[in-house]
């Protein structure tokens, strides 16, 4: 015993590690070595039930024999036994050796996927977010309290609020070259807006690691972020549009860019999706076919494709890459509502639905999906990371995970009493090239998060 303890003693004097990295290693040491200890106990006494199990067999050969019955009936009958204890192995060592896995996973996770900023200062839930794709690159948030919010990604400062609409703001895109936002609301209209932003000096990122390692916990309600400061009232305030589209009968859901950014679409609770010029601000098409309300829009990074998403179970794909002919495709794989349907590389789009299914679908085979994801609890808005192929899910029951295109999970964010999403995540956003935040989530407890997710660490773990 004497030995060990120098043993241990010297090791920690030579080694390299933080002490709290090394306590970390030593405490899942130890765990794996209970559960190794407990396996083995189990194992002991499974040999001795083994034995048993033989003794009684001899017994009851001797007896068969002496009804003249087969031996044939005997085989049966052992084989039979054995196979329900080789069954009974294989369920004790894969619930043991689940643990351990389990508990290398989690570690994995958190070391991958650092909470980096809080964004907080909207006064009603955040229903979506996004980057801009032209410098300086902001955050942009959605909220039902009426405004759209745009940050710095870095300080986590408000830099400009919209007040533009009289309802919920359902959704927020960026233009693709120019200081432009697009917004959808509860008040039947999306706005295009004009903003002008200058970024604060970033002061330094303060360390999260110790917070990651937080055993995670489930959180009350009423925890929510302090808001007895309004952050937004010393930052500029937009009120009046550069262009209102206004051609829906019901509440605006999403609006979205179309490659170029000439032309908007947006998607409504009234069953239709409209797209715009966005010059003149007329209606160029009204996409009917949608038994239902729709829930999303989204439209295709380099080619003339939009594809909405629909409480009908449904999402259809519209084509109007020939001006003379605009087809539809439909999709039907979900059970429930589609809350979101996203294009990703190539050929695929991902579909999220409150049936708690992610799909993956090749545009070019609509019949069945190439890879699908179950999981726990609703899915909302997902955003696909284009140039590594990873998902992340954002849910109802306040989880955040991350799985590649062909289905395999990679990680699940943290989230603990001191961080991460204590009500709904409504929706996520990725910033591929970003050093400091690359993933973004937003929920309904009022605040969007910036994550740094480690993606070759997670795709190495695989």
């Amino acid at each position: 015993m004497s030995s060990d303890l120098e043993w241990d003693q010297s090791a920690c004097s030579d080694s390299k590690l933080p002490s709290s990295v090394r306590s970390t290693l030593l405490e899942l040491f130890g765990q794996i070595e209970r559960e190794f200890e407990n396996l083995y106990i189990e194992n002991l006494e499974l040999r001795r039930e083994i034995d048993t199990l033989n003794e009684r067999l001899a017994a009851e050969g001797q007896a068969i024999d002496g009804a003249e019955l087969s031996k044939g009936q005997l085989k049966t009958k052992a084989s039979h036994s054995t196979s329900q204890l080789s069954q009974k192995l294989k369920t004790t060592y894969k619930a043991s050796t689940s643990k351990i896995v389990s508990s290398f996973k989690t570690t994995t996770s958190r070391a991958a996927c650092q909470l980096v900023k809080e964004y907080i200062g909207h006064r009603d839930g955040i229903w979506d977010v996004s980057v801009a794709k032209t410098q300086p690159v902001v955050l942009g948030t959605a909220s039902a309290d009426h405004t759209a919010l745009l940050w710095s990604i870095e300080t986590g400062k408000c830099l400009v609020k919209y007040a533009g609409h009289v309802g919920s703001v359902n959704s927020i895109k960026f233009h693709p070259s120019e200081q432009l936002a697009l917004t959808a609301s509860g008040d039947q209209t999306a706005h295009i807006w004009r903003y002008a932003v200058q970024l604060p000096t970033p002061q330094p990122v303060a360390d999260t690691s110790q917070i990651s390692g937080e055993d995670e916990v489930e959180c009350s309600d009423k925890d929510e972020p302090d808001l007895d400061g309004d952050v937004s009232s010393d930052c500029p305030t937009i009120r009046v549009p550069l262009t209102s589209l206004k051609s829906h009968q019901g509440v605006v859901i999403a609006a979205d860019w179309l490659v170029g950014g000439k032309q908007a679409v947006t998607a409504s609770w009234d069953r239709t999706a409209n797209l715009y010029d966005v010059e003149t601000s007329e209606l160029v098409h009204s996409l009917t076919g949608h038994d239902q309300e729709l829930t999303h829009c989204c439209t295709h990074p380099t080619q003339r494709l939009v594809v909405t998403s629909s409480r009908d179970t449904t999402f259809r794909l519209w084509d109007f890459r020939d001006p003379s002919i605009h087809s539809v495709n439909v999709f039907q794989g979900h059970t429930d509502t589609v809350t979101s349907a996203v294009f990703t590389v190539g050929d695929n789009v991902v579909s999220g639905s409150d049936d708690r299914t992610v799909k993956v679908w090749d545009l070019k085979n609509m019949r069945s999906p190439i890879a699908t994801i179950r999981t726990d609890s609703a899915i909302n808005r997902i955003n696909v990371c284009v140039g590594q192929k990873i998902i992340a899910l954002p849910h109802d029951n306040r989880q955040v995970r991350l799985f590649d295109m062909s289905g395999v999970r990679l990680a699940r964010l943290p989230r603990s009493s001191r961080q991460g999403h204590r009500r709904m995540v409504c929706c996520s956003a990725w910033s591929e090239d970003h050093p400091v935040c690359n993933l973004f989530t937003c929920g309904f407890d009022r605040q969007a998060i910036g994550w740094n997710i480690n993606i070759p660490a997670l795709l190495q773990e695989k």
